[in-house]
């Protein structure tokens, strides 16, 4: 039922202009850093080489640009989630999915089962980016499948917590523009906030903070570090709000 609620959504997405707007936005955005990177790092090529430990070509083209691709998800994912929710409650269609033989868990993990099937689309041709001059140049594969895993982790907490937003409202448009605010607070205070505690030695409450800090949590993984501590943290954001968002539309299912 999953995959049935999903194939739906997915379908609705591809149908609207939304998605693919945004695909191509992302995308444009996306390539256009990725050859300017590409450009510089030729021009610097020469003095790198001079150096005893010179940093590559995926370390300086192809890590920005997976950066630069999840400051971009921060704008995309609210986008892409506000119609999964609060448009079906303004057509009072989630009514009647939610009195359907089928669990509000079910219905919460299809949609977040559609979002992330374009975002692992967008991700992937992504990643296409510096795979394709694999033959021209030396690659760091090991840093690449970091940097993908970062960004679905990233992406993950994104949608879950944009699903949540939609699920309070019946308004598409706020709901993507409260999504936008929930996550740019958690960017521009959840690092600040865990930095904060870890000065004054609070390291379990810091280490709690972390996982209301997603970007914080990616940066590890955008280094090439497979950082156990931050995919907890991103996974623990995903699944609270995935939960959260059953919670909601369980007890607006009870209120009728």
């Amino acid at each position: 039922m999953i995959f049935t609620i999903a194939a739906k959504d997915l379908k609705s997405l591809f149908t609207s202009p939304i998605a693919w707007v945004v695909l191509t936005f992302v995308q444009l955005i996306a390539g256009y850093g990725f050859l300017k990177r590409f450009d510089d790092f030729l021009e610097i090529q020469p003095q790198l080489l001079k150096l005893p430990s010179p940093p590559g070509f995926t370390e300086l083209v192809a890590a920005p640009t997976f950066s630069a691709t999840a400051a971009i998800l921060l704008f995309a994912v609210p986008l892409l989630a506000m119609r999964l929710i609060a448009e079906e409650r303004r057509n009072q269609t989630m009514t009647l999915l939610t009195t359907a033989p089928v669990s509000i868990l079910d219905i919460v993990l299809g949609k977040f089962c559609a979002i992330m099937a374009i975002l692992l689309i967008l991700l992937g041709l992504v990643s296409l980016m510096p795979l394709s001059l694999a033959a021209a140049t030396q690659l760091d594969y090991r840093l690449i499948a970091s940097l993908l895993i970062g960004g679905i982790l990233i992406a993950a907490a994104f949608s879950a917590v944009s699903l949540y937003v939609s699920s309070l409202t019946a308004q598409p448009l706020v709901a993507a523009l409260g999504a936008f605010g929930v996550l740019l607070a958690m960017v521009l205070l959840g690092e600040h906030v865990a930095d904060n505690l870890q000065a004054r030695g609070l390291g379990l409450l810091a280490a709690f903070a972390q996982v209301f800090s997603p970007v914080k949590s990616y940066e590890p993984l955008g280094r090439g570090i497979i950082d156990s501590h931050a995919i907890v943290c991103l996974a623990l954001l995903t699944a609270l709000f995935l939960t959260l968002t059953v919670r909601q539309l369980e007890a607006r299912r009870l209120r009728g």
